[in-house]
């Protein structure tokens, strides 16, 4: 019935979940599928599919900065990447040579495609968002991108067809054809699920991003959080420490839960406060929540964009974690009226097999 292949990059958890749905269609069809990646995606992943077939295949290091200086460490970072790219080449040569395969699907991995296996890339960014005064390498990164896409059969976009409401606002648009004819806009795709439960929760605040930043998220928010009225639910991030304890009668601080636990919360909580990471900007227009404050990791620019762009459409207010001051901005918040309402995950995956993927597995 045909063999998948899927291997998400290991930068966050955000790739390895939104390829949950599209494992879960795969399989629901009948299709083996051996999932390839490392570090704590592959964690997550085994505990999903513990009768799919896993390989630990390593990826190139996240090039997260110390400081809010993300773009110029990503920048002195690309000889590095390109060597692990290299690399990564190498090893699916081997991987490829062991084992056949129907269908390639890369999350964000650049170097994993095949010449003679139908391979498709998945990504939300067909060009980056760089500052007004790189204005020009911005342009610049949809040439580059055009290239790596090339390689591909197809370009998957987790978001829908741009038309002033997608999610992704400029970052899903090119105006290079060799990444146009082959850009597939499936909708949404998010491992969360609408659990159908009373929103009893009136604040839900999630801190997470790469250190050192989410640690200084988490001291700015906890010296603020009690001030918040109704009931509030804070989590860390922080796997680590184990720790759940009540900083009052109505604030609870878990510094990590399950992903089951953090679904339910978000299915409970009538506000959420977080990070505009992608992953959960999709979470959010799945189930629907249109009460939020985001504030972006410093120095990314992606997430720095994206609060820009709901704050423009007036969708979501958005601000630096350095000028939050959490009971005013929460109540300024409310005046946004959230993600306009789309197709979900459940529809978006089955269009996405029938169309693309089942012509290969069957």
């Amino acid at each position: 019935m045909g063999h998948a292949f899927v291997s998400p990059l290991n930068w966050g958890l955000g790739h390895s979940t939104r390829d949950i749905p599209i494992i879960r269609e795969l399989l629901r069809h009948g299709h083996d599928v051996t999932i390839a990646t490392s570090g704590n995606a592959l964690a997550l992943l085994k505990k999903e599919f513990p009768d799919c077939s896993f390989i630990l295949f390593k990826d190139y290091p996240a090039p997260y900065s110390s400081t809010r200086f993300f773009l110029p460490k990503f920048v002195a970072s690309i000889p590095i990447l390109l060597k692990a790219m290299a690399d990564e080449r190498r090893n699916l040569t081997r991987i490829l040579s062991e084992d056949k395969y129907d269908l390639i699907i890369s999350d964000n991995r650049m170097g994993v495609f095949s010449d003679k296996i139908p391979s498709y890339f998945i990504t939300h960014q067909l060009r980056f968002s760089l500052p007004d005064y790189l204005r020009p390498f911005e342009i610049g990164t949809l040439y580059v991108n055009a290239a790596f896409h090339s390689r591909f059969k197809g370009v998957i976009v987790p978001d829908i067809e741009p038309n002033g409401s997608s999610l992704s606002g400029k970052l899903s648009l090119s105006n290079i054809d060799a990444t146009n004819r082959r850009t597939f806009y499936s909708g949404i795709l998010t491992s969360t699920e609408n659990m159908k439960v009373d929103e009893d929760l009136d604040f839900l605040i999630i801190v997470s991003g790469p250190e050192p930043q989410r640690t200084k998220f988490e001291q700015i928010v906890m010296k603020q959080v009690q001030k918040l009225p109704g009931e509030k639910v804070v989590l860390l991030g922080s796997p680590q420490k184990e720790g759940h304890h009540k900083l009052d009668e109505h604030t609870t601080v878990h510094s990590y839960v399950s992903t089951e636990e953090k679904v339910e919360l978000m299915n409970r909580a009538r506000f959420v406060i977080a990070r505009s990471g992608y992953t959960t900007m999709m979470e959010m227009a799945e189930l629907d929540k249109k009460h939020g404050l985001f504030a972006p990791t410093p120095g990314q620019t992606e997430q720095e964009y994206l609060s820009r762009y709901y704050a423009q459409k007036g969708w979501f207010l958005s601000r630096s974690q350095y000028k939050l001051r959490l009971p005013d901005d929460a109540e300024e918040a409310m005046d946004y009226r959230g993600f306009p309402v789309m197709e979900k995950t459940g529809e978006n995956v089955k269009r996405l097999y029938e169309q693309l993927f089942r012509q290969h597995l069957t």
